[in-house]
């Protein structure tokens, strides 16, 4: 085989290989189950790479007041899951700009994605709040959001369904 087949060869199981960040990134491969149990009891437990290191550092420093709600976690487990958060923060692109008040929900990125959706849609029963991923995003759990893998959220009206499918 000649050189450049390989080279050929060997970029294309590089890129088979690595973790494929259609719609955001994914879910680390080991997840504590402190932070499913935790974090997600209330919304999605987000895939750390959505926020920078600061904004995961300065949540974990706040969780006595954690958006109006107190989820203070002993001081074992806040270390474990607060050096998880940091090892695997994100670094790209995306996490790049700090959101307003650390919220994934209001990141650039985030209201890109989701302009279209009427405001009325976050608080149907069915949805809650836009943190609550898996209400439309079937893979949430698991830190996938594609678009293809979309379910529409129950009790939307007419015109916000066809909106939803435009």
């Amino acid at each position: 085989m000649n050189q450049p087949l390989i080279a050929a060869v060997l970029a294309l199981l590089a890129l088979a290989a690595a973790p494929a960040f259609a719609d955001g990134p994914r879910m680390p491969a080991q997840v504590p189950p402190a932070y499913r149990q935790e974090c997600g009891a209330c919304h999605t437990a987000y895939p750390p790479a959505l926020l920078p290191a600061r904004s995961w550092q300065r949540l974990m420093g706040g969780l006595d007041r954690h958006y109006g709600s107190d989820a203070t976690l002993d001081p074992q487990t806040l270390a474990a899951l607060g050096g998880w958060l940091q090892q695997h923060a994100g670094t790209g692109r995306r996490a790049a700009e700090e959101p307003p008040q650390d919220r994934i929900t209001r990141s650039a990125w985030f209201e890109r994605k989701h302009r279209k959706v009427e405001p009325g849609v976050w608080t149907l029963p069915s949805v809650k709040s836009a943190a609550q991923c898996a209400a439309c995003h079937r893979g949430a759990d698991q830190g996938r959001f594609d678009d293809h893998d979309l379910v529409t959220p129950a009790g939307l009206s007419e015109r916000q369904r066809r909106a939803w499918h435009d």
